[in-house]
């Protein structure tokens, strides 16, 4: 009788562990953290730079706001006296009253001539870069120097504008002698001279709007009017936005025109905040309340730009 043997039965093969991974981890991260320390090495010139001479000034205007600054003897802590000699100032709402009334004036004109001159120029065929040249001409002369043409140019007697108005027979005006005509002189000046970068980004903006969208109006019987405002506005609306911002931040710090062309007449009807900081700063030798009205500046333009980010952000949302 023959007896039958039972094979047991064979076991699934166990896969063999595989090796860890934490060494090509670690491989990986010593490869990005050299990457990281190289880019920031290449950085560090410009963090430097920008520590020193914007986040540094900037910290130091903030301390310098609450200390009585000399030199002599070095400063005190003085809290928010500053502020209260800035409160008590009568100049203080007047020179924020008249570079409220800048920036109106500076909007109206300086924002809307550029786009419209940047509206024009786009629709020219031939001489465009002629034209454009023209337009940036003013851009490249120093600030200085526009506002000692211009100051010329507004003299009351042999000045240029009022030479011509003389010639075709109209009358003259004071222009920066009369408290009624210095603001808004002054905001030709600041227009004139501050167009040109503007237009080109309008143009440039202008220029990257599909032709389609025009042809499409005109075959609906668009006339430029409606063209301009259903087309060419709503295409170009965040560089209008974005300019609008820029131009009101850089506005109501304007100090050039009227330090150079009036000094801050006539009646103090040009005295803006900045040229009242230059005033505390270097003829009073009160860096404090420089510092601090400073201070205040930068509080209103910083809560004047969240305001304007977050409206604008939900306006696209």
């Amino acid at each position: 009788m023959s007896t039958s043997l039972k094979t047991p039965p064979r076991r699934a093969a166990t896969p063999s562990p595989s090796p860890p991974a934490a060494p090509k981890q670690r491989g990986a991260r010593r490869r990005s953290l050299r990457e990281h320390v190289t880019a920031y090495g290449f950085l560090s010139a410009a963090l430097v730079i920008f520590a020193l001479f914007s986040w540094w000034p900037i910290v130091r205007n903030v301390l310098l706001g609450f200390q009585h600054v000399n030199f002599a003897t070095g400063n005190t802590w003085a809290g928010f006296a500053n502020f209260d000699t800035l409160f008590h100032d009568p100049l203080f709402l007047t020179a924020w009253k008249n570079t409220a009334v800048f920036t109106l004036y500076a909007l109206l004109l300086g924002f809307a001539v550029p786009f419209l001159t940047a509206v024009v120029l786009n629709e020219f065929r031939h001489a465009r870069a002629y034209f454009r040249i023209l337009v940036y001409l003013p851009v490249m002369l120093p600030p200085v120097v526009v506002a000692l043409m211009w100051k010329w140019f507004y003299d009351p007697g042999p000045g240029l504008l009022n030479e011509i108005l003389r010639t075709v027979h109209l009358p003259t005006s004071a222009w920066l002698d009369s408290s009624a005509t210095s603001l808004i002189s002054l905001v030709l000046v600041t227009t004139w001279a501050n167009m040109g970068t503007t237009t080109l980004i309008y143009l440039a903006a202008l220029q990257t709007i599909p032709g389609e969208l025009y042809e499409a109006a005109e075959l609906d019987g668009a006339n430029l009017w409606q063209r301009l405002r259903h087309v060419t506005v709503p295409q170009t609306r965040f560089v209008l936005l974005v300019l609008l911002l820029l131009q009101i931040v850089a506005t109501m710090q304007v100090f050039t025109e009227p330090y150079v062309m009036t000094g801050g007449g006539p009646q103090d009807s040009t005295v803006t905040v900045m040229f009242l900081v230059y005033r505390y700063a270097f003829v009073y030798n009160d860096f404090g309340t420089a510092s601090a009205l400073s201070l205040l500046l930068l509080l209103v333009l910083g809560a004047f730009s969240a305001l304007y980010l977050r409206v604008t952000r939900g306006s696209k949302e």
